[in-house]
């Protein structure tokens, strides 16, 4: 990601989140693209944050606009993704906001969990946890499985970061159970995690067995970035297995693809379990950059996990052995400050984890059985009230049906028996002959004028051409599209589009009944013959005019002309 970007996207999104009322413009060529449409872009160009960045904010501003409060929380989880660390904690407040507003317990539990994830990304064990505990209350009232175990794969890691490995392990293979048929990357990951722990437990057979199934799905589900995870945790299994060698060869080869994804936790344990084999294998001059980077870390990043504690005492010995006063003060410091975070963080987390979550789990488990067992007693009668709900409205979606389908065939034998759709018309006809005696304010000869080009128009069928609307009727009429307007609509009762469309629609009525062919076009055929240029609006019309849907008629033409039922019309004129 260049740097003029990241100034450009952290500027223009904190004003969206601190300015959460305003409306923003969504792009003109993005504006009627739907959320599936930008999520797929964003997703496709998830490594290419310039390019991603348009779909981001026309996501955002797309949601914003629209009030949609779930859209706008998946927004700002999507930019989330695509930030760095020191931004995704202001954009998981933003989720917050956004799912708060949409009082969705589950968008809610999904939010807080995001923002755990996004300290315990930058190792704030603490917060994030705060953050775990939060989610896990909403999700818990949910039933929603993927953010159930979602959450309890983040407890287990906080749980394999205490060092509670088998707890970890137990919650890690009932994620990997419900993972492996519904999330691949989540799926991976928790097999790297069982890996770990293995390791930690000192099952180095077991853990070998588990990077090795790890890289294998890893390239069968085409998730390759956790290739490098695995030869890392097998690097430092390697290690424990006294394969000094092995184990340096290993986590150096996986070193640069952590680094560019910015995991500074395994790139200190993976600095730390180097500098430890060249350490076992008498290279302590070796092993000694390696300490000095988990130091460096420590110092830059406020991180040590309790097992890399162990570097400073290496560090002491180094220079003790070399005579190195200041360098000993220095490590001394360094040791206290690791003991006092590692037992800060340590004893807020081991009382809270076990107090909160694990009852907490529990109190869930039981307050979910309590329900079933209350509910069940219901289910009788709701199943009875639906039953009876169900029964009354087949009832009368029948009674409706069959009075609507009675209807449609009086209109139709109207239609049939007289080639006079007047079922609009007839309420028009009474007001005609008043309606007429009216004066215009155009002279008599234009009107006569204008009234024998539309009968002309009429017998030669040139309403029949597509989109006939009042200035290209003046076109061909050779007339004022003002004076035409008013004739039609005194002396036809109608407006031009109207007019036009009803003399489309009666063609075509009379084109059924001769035509067999006709009778199998599809809608979008009809509309065409008769010069629509949009089947939903020839659809209307028909309806409009006819009081009857065109799928009716025709079956009903059909059905009749088979039988030999067909009544013949007696000619009248349509207008």
């Amino acid at each position: 990601m260049k740097p003029y970007f990241l100034l450009v996207l952290f500027i223009g999104l904190n004003n969206l989140t601190t300015a959460q009322q305003k409306i923003y413009p969504i792009p003109d060529s993005l504006e009627h693209k739907s959320y599936k449409y930008l999520d797929k872009k964003i997703y496709d160009l998830k490594k290419d944050s310039t390019q991603a960045a348009i779909y981001l904010f026309a996501h955002l501003h797309k949601s914003k606009n629209e009030h949609n409060w779930e859209e706008l929380m998946y927004a700002y989880q999507n930019i989330l993704h695509q930030s760095p660390e020191t931004l995704r904690i202001v954009y998981a407040d933003s989720m917050i906001y956004a799912a708060g507003k949409s009082q969705d317990k589950a968008l809610l539990g999904s939010a807080y969990l995001s923002r755990g994830i996004a300290f315990y990304g930058q190792k704030k064990y603490e917060d994030a946890y705060e953050n775990y505990i939060t989610a896990n209350n909403y999700i818990s009232q949910t039933n929603d499985q993927y953010l159930t175990f979602k959450v309890k794969h983040q407890i287990a890691q906080i749980k394999y970061y205490l060092g509670f490995y088998d707890e970890a392990i137990s919650l890690f293979r009932e994620c990997l159970d419900y993972f492996k048929d519904h999330n691949a990357r989540a799926y991976i990951n928790t097999i790297h995690s069982l890996s770990v722990c293995y390791n930690r437990i000192g099952n180095y057979g077991l853990c070998s067995q588990t990077n090795a199934s790890g890289l294998k799905e890893s390239k069968r589900l085409k998730e390759l970035e956790m290739i490098p995870y695995f030869v890392h945790s097998e690097g430092i299994n390697e290690y424990f297995k006294k394969n000094y060698a092995s184990a340096i060869s290993k986590i150096n080869s996986a070193l640069d693809s952590i680094k560019t994804n910015k995991d500074f936790a395994n790139e200190s344990v993976g600095y730390f379990y180097i500098g430890k084999s060249y350490w076992a294998l008498g290279k302590k001059d070796k092993a000694l950059p390696y300490f000095l980077k988990v130091d460096k870390i420590f110092q830059e990043k406020n991180f040590l996990r309790p097992d890399l504690r162990e570097v400073y005492e290496l560090l002491l010995d180094y220079y003790k052995t070399a005579g190195n006063l200041k360098a000993q003060l220095q490590y001394i410091n360094q040791l206290l400050k690791a003991d006092k975070v590692l037992t800060e963080t340590h004893r807020y987390l081991i009382g809270k984890i076990h107090k909160e979550y694990d009852t907490k789990e529990l109190l869930t488990e039981k307050e979910k059985i309590k329900k079933r067992l209350e509910n069940q007693k219901y289910y009788d009668i709701l199943l009875s009230v639906i039953i009876i709900i169900l029964f009354t409205l087949s009832v009368i979606l029948t009674y409706r049906h069959y009075k609507i389908k009675k209807l449609y065939k009086k209109r139709y034998d109207d239609i049939m028996l007289t080639s006079q759709p007047e079922i609009s018309d007839k309420k028009r006809n009474h007001k005609k002959i008043e309606h007429q005696k009216q004066m215009l304010d155009i002279p008599q000869e234009t009107i006569n004028a204008i009234l024998k080009q539309l009968e002309i128009f009429e017998k030669e069928k040139k309403y029949l051409a597509k989109d006939v609307r009042l200035p290209a009727l003046a076109v061909i009429l050779n007339a004022n599209q003002k004076y035409i307007s008013k004739v039609i609509s005194h002396y036809k009762q109608k407006s031009v589009v109207e007019y036009t469309n009803d003399l489309k629609i009666d063609y075509l009525i009379e084109l059924l009944k001769k035509d067999k062919v006709t009778r199998f076009y599809t809608n979008s055929a009809l509309a065409a013959e008769i010069g629509f240029t949009s089947t939903q609006r020839f659809v209307k019309s028909f309806k409009t005019r006819t009081g009857v849907p065109t799928a009716y008629f025709i079956e009903q033409i059909k059905k009749e002309s088979d039988d030999g039922s067909f009544p013949k019309a007696n000619t009248i004129s349509f207008n």
